[in-house]
């Protein structure tokens, strides 16, 4: 027990005590003198020790736990191990493992089983399935690492066949304990012929034709041999190639030239036929993905007259591949004679008139179209064009403003890097005076003066379902890029994404549709979380909420799956679960205020196959792991041998001490004692006459 005062209080709370019982009990009294003492006695203790109280005493208790070693029987559970280790060889493994740890509880050890799939349960090591679609093993012994920080982990038992895929190499990392490592697989090389990658570009222009990239790697053959390998779509054969294995290598590369169909996501089958005597062809297979789209969108970049704005934009665009561009400047290059998918108006409807036939063509064919405000600018002309902004300037003054992206605008993204980029740019000139939005406009940047950051717009989102159109209210932008540039290495990354971002945004087809319902990622990997959004309208194109909607999933061989679900207001997605991989198209359904609505669309699924890849296993990577930990590479006929070697080590258990603190005056049954002292005391002076 600790006091919180000085030890010679307790003296003081004697007295204290002492005094108060001589005080109420040295008169005579009506009971008998060994009655007049046991009270006195009671009143004493009971007094002194609630004094006592009043000094903050507290008790000291010191709690002594022990923990005994632990070793982790860490388990690479991946498909290449149960795809390529003899089965002979796995058995042995896994009965082995499973007898280590019992040997190892004998001794006074714990054992834990982990493995790559991450949240499973531990299973014992020789119930365990191989099945994980890749392999990284820097990520399973960091988690370890981790999990076991503030504990007594021995070491732990790495079985695996040494093929990385994924994470980092884990052979240059250094990890705090122990490792022994345990080699499965088959290191000999084999007959083997392999797709390891394909090149190509995710996205290609529809007529167009585009290259497919395959390499192939081998081993075993000898000089003359030819491998087959064909280009697949839905189980036709496109093309076919017959590639030679040159002796010396073991890689080699055919490329297969194909012509873009129509717009819609693809999915092409490279595949290598089997040669005599090849040990496997699960990795003679990979699949390209590929979104087919429209041909180049025309850009119609037009100014009242030359400005550096032009330039800056005109730079932004051709750094995209997937735009044409054409300019036009009154009197210096002429309006060709063709439709345009967007258009740049910079200062556009003019003070001085120019450019009225541009003008003309954008509003006679509904083209989408940016408008850039300036000095030259008629805001007169500009109001009547119904952007959904309305600009009226005090004269000629203006603001020197920065860009400050609006947080509740959802239609594009910013990146963190883009919000630092934009804080670094130079103010630029915007009309002073009143910039209101109208009905269904919404600002994707709003204007900062100084450091305030003002709700005035700078980039607004507006126009009509038949027409949208956007507009931005300062002449001053290339000073942004040209800043950017110089700071960042000649990669004005955020000013071309805002600029493509804005054109793809003005370029999509205007979404008339009550009911949409989109992948939440243009491709999935079989492991994958499949998840899809959705949103619903009224009848006036407000969103609503809590409406049923099924969708139905068919893949290539026509095969159904049916998914009910009800959207809600924070915009949680369907989850479908991993799905095999294929190309799905999906119809979904709604009743929307009594009248029926579609929507319709396709979704990929990209197998990755990485665990067919390599299937000769890689031991040195192994050894390399445990020399470095300080320990040495094992195999499944010596788990005897390792278990010895574990005991050697000598771990001990480690002793943990817990001191806890506790108020004397928090302890309950201290108040039910003093209570009960107090009630004896007040009942034997009723019951012997006194008051």
């Amino acid at each position: 027990m600790l006091l919180s005062a000085s030890p010679w209080f307790i003296l003081l709370c004697l007295l204290v005590g002492a005094g108060y019982a001589a005080l109420l009990y040295s008169a005579k009294a009506p009971w008998s003198r060994t009655i007049n003492y046991a009270l006195a006695f009671v009143r004493f203790a009971v007094v002194s020790f609630l004094c006592f109280l009043l000094l903050s005493p507290f008790l000291k208790t010191t709690t002594t736990t022990t923990e005994a070693p632990t070793v982790v029987l860490a388990v690479d559970n991946s498909q290449s191990v149960g795809l390529f280790t003899p089965p002979a060889v796995l058995t042995q493994a896994t009965q082995g493992l499973a007898q280590l740890a019992e040997t190892l509880r004998g001794r006074g050890f714990r054992v834990e089983t982990r493995t790559l799939s991450a949240g499973s349960r531990p299973a014992r090591p020789d119930s365990l399935r191989f099945q994980a679609p890749a392999t990284d093993l820097d990520g399973l012994l960091t988690g370890i690492g981790e999990g076991f920080q503030e504990r007594n982990l021995a070491g732990v038992v790495l079985v695996s066949d040494g093929v990385v895929n994924q994470g980092r190499a884990p052979q240059y990392t250094s990890y705090r304990f122990p490792i022994y490592a345990i080699g499965v697989g088959d290191t000999v090389p084999k007959k083997d012929v392999s797709l390891p990658a394909l090149t190509y570009n995710r996205v290609a222009f529809s007529g167009n034709q585009f290259p497919i990239e395959a390499e192939l790697a081998y081993d075993g053959y000898p000089t003359g041999t030819t491998a087959t390998v064909l280009l697949r779509e839905n189980g036709r054969v496109l093309q076919t190639k017959r590639v030679s294995l040159p002796a010396g290598q073991r890689r080699t590369k055919t490329t297969f030239l194909v012509t873009a169909p129509a717009p819609g996501k693809r999915r092409y089958e490279v595949v290598v036929e089997k040669l005599p005597g090849e040990f496997t062809a699960l990795n003679n297979q990979k699949f390209a993905y590929l979104d087919i789209v429209k041909g180049k969108l025309r850009v119609l970049l037009a100014g009242a007259a030359p400005h550096p704005d032009l330039k800056a934009l005109r730079a932004a665009i051709l750094q995209n591949d997937n735009f044409d561009l054409a300019t036009y400047l009154p009197g210096i290059s002429p309006l060709q004679p063709q439709d345009f998918d967007v258009a740049i108006l910079h200062q556009l409807p003019a003070q001085t008139g120019v450019g009225a036939e541009v003008l003309a063509q954008v509003k006679a064919r509904r083209v989408p179209a940016l408008y850039i405000l300036g000095a030259q600018s008629n805001y007169s002309a500009y109001n009547a064009l119904s952007t959904g902004l309305t600009v009226t300037p005090r004269g000629g003054q203006t603001d020197d403003v920065t860009p400050v992206p609006n947080a509740t605008f959802t239609r594009f993204s910013f990146e963190e890097d883009a919000l630092r980029r934009f804080a670094a740019y130079p103010p630029a000139p915007v009309p002073f005076g009143e910039a209101r939005l109208g009905s269904g406009a919404e600002a994707a940047l709003w204007q900062q003066a100084g450091r305030v950051k003002t709700q005035k717009p700078l980039l607004v989102f507006g126009g009509t379902p038949q027409q949208r159109q956007a507009t931005l209210l300062t002449e001053g932008s290339w000073q942004w890029r040209l800043q950017e540039a110089a700071e960042h290495d000649d990669r004005p990354e955020a000013y071309d994404r805002l600029v493509v971002r804005t054109l793809q945004l003005l370029t999509q087809n205007a979404n008339k549709k009550r009911l949409d319902v989109y992948p939440t990622q243009d491709a999935f990997n079989t492991p994958d979380d499949v998840t899809f959004g959705a949103e619903t309208y009224n009848a006036i194109f407000e969103r609503i909420y809590g409406q049923q909607i099924t969708l139905t999933l068919t893949d290539e061989q026509r095969k159904t799956r049916t998914f009910t679900y009800t959207n809600s207001p924070d915009g949680s997605p369907l989850h479908l679960g991993p799905l095999p991989a294929g190309l799905y198209r999906y119809v979904a359904r709604a009743t929307l205020g009594g009248q029926a609505q579609q929507d319709q669309g396709e979704v990929l699924v990209q197998e990755q196959q990485l665990e067919a890849l390599q299937s000769r296993a890689d031991h040195n990577l192994l050894y390399q792991v445990a020399r470095r930990s300080g320990q040495r590479l094992y195999y499944p006929a010596q788990f005897a041998q390792l278990a010895q070697d574990i005991q050697k080590a000598n771990y001990k258990p480690v002793i943990y001490e817990h001191e806890d603190l506790k108020d004397l005056i928090n302890l309950k049954w201290l108040f039910f004692l003093l209570l009960g002292l107090m009630t004896v005391e007040w009942a034997t002076r009723k019951y012997s006459g006194g008051i």
